[in-house]
């Protein structure tokens, strides 16, 4: 019973703290517009004046990257400090409450969770035989615990990268401007070394579950964004207009025609979400999150073969059992 007044009290303060957040933010954004806009006017004045004289090789100076991005954190962070305190608690409370659903009932009703979701998904027993044998050998050799960690985190970033990127996705979609405009955005995210993001995950957050999940939802929000794009952009236009024909409105086409056909996209999403997203339960453990990362980090400390070998093998198998539950036949 206490487990259960601790579980939907978490869930309440979870939701308190993401409308405040949410009010947070907007405030810190109105209120910041005039120091971006004063920033941004005296960089262009520096810019202007710093060109020629580099062109022309009168200077040695070089364009202050770092140097600037050093004082765009400091300035965020002062600013912004109780907006990434309540970030904290609201992410903080989602991965708190996964992780009771995860750990405080018995394995065996886990498991029995897993499989009645693989089989409403895949209607297949020979891939639910896979699911419990693959939890099976996780119980067999110890890992249980970090791998509920492990798929907190995951899920976590599940939440927020769909819950984030299918709707900028069906906005992109609809609007070709705004994607080529996100393209750039996108590729930076895909391809800065992941190990960057984790400073000013730091920087904001600490040491903990949190800067991995924010770590983590950067570097993988981009796959659901480019692939709801392509799924909903993809829409046959005989379809379009057949809807239309029929008197569908714009809210209509979307729900009956584009999303249905774009499903199996938006489903290769998800799974490219937990995939990258479990690629990085390593890079998240160097900055304090749990889970299957931290075996790994500590057998490559103590260059412990058999450690190192486990639990990368864990790792494996919890890939393999998510793909074959999430995919998807087109």
């Amino acid at each position: 019973m206490e487990s259960f007044v601790g579980f939907f009290t978490s869930l309440f303060n979870f939701v308190i703290n993401a409308v405040i957040w949410l009010v947070l933010s907007l405030w810190w954004l109105i209120t910041s517009i005039p120091d971006i806009l004063y920033w941004l006017f005296v960089s262009l004045g520096w810019f202007v004046t710093w060109l020629p004289q580099r062109l022309l090789g009168m200077t040695d100076e070089k364009l202050p990257i770092g140097k600037n991005a050093k004082a765009a954190f400091e300035w965020i962070n002062d600013r912004a400090g109780n907006f990434f305190d309540w970030l904290s608690d609201v992410l903080t409370g989602m991965i708190d409450g996964l992780m009771w659903c995860l750990q405080t009932p018995h394995p065996a009703f886990v498991i029995l969770a897993f499989v009645a979701l693989t089989w409403w998904l895949q209607r297949n027993w020979r891939i639910c035989l896979l699911v419990v044998f693959a939890f099976l050998f996780i119980l067999d050799q110890g890992y249980w615990e970090e791998t509920t960690e492990s798929l907190t985190l995951i899920l976590s970033a599940c939440v927020v990268c769909m819950g984030v990127g299918v709707p900028i996705g069906i906005a992109a979609a609809h609007r070709p401007r705004l994607y080529r405009a996100m393209v750039p955005v996108l590729d930076l995210m895909q391809t800065l070394p992941t190990f960057v993001y984790l400073i000013p995950a730091i920087v904001f957050f600490g040491l903990g579950m949190v800067p991995g999940l924010i770590a983590t939802v950067i570097f993988v929000l981009p796959a659901p964004i480019r692939l709801t794009h392509l799924g909903v952009s993809s829409t046959p236009q005989a379809l379009m207009e057949a809807a239309t024909a029929f008197g569908a409105t714009p809210k209509q086409r979307l729900w009956k025609v584009e999303l249905p056909y774009a499903f199996p996209q938006i489903m290769a999403g998800l799974n490219q979400t937990i995939m990258l997203s479990l690629s990085m339960v390593v890079i998240a453990a160097l900055v304090g999150a749990n889970g299957l990362g931290v075996p790994v980090v500590r057998a490559l400390n103590s260059v412990n073969t058999a450690l190192g070998f486990e639990s990368g093998f864990i790792i494996v198998v919890v890939a393999i059992l998510l793909d074959r539950m999430l995919r998807v036949k087109t």
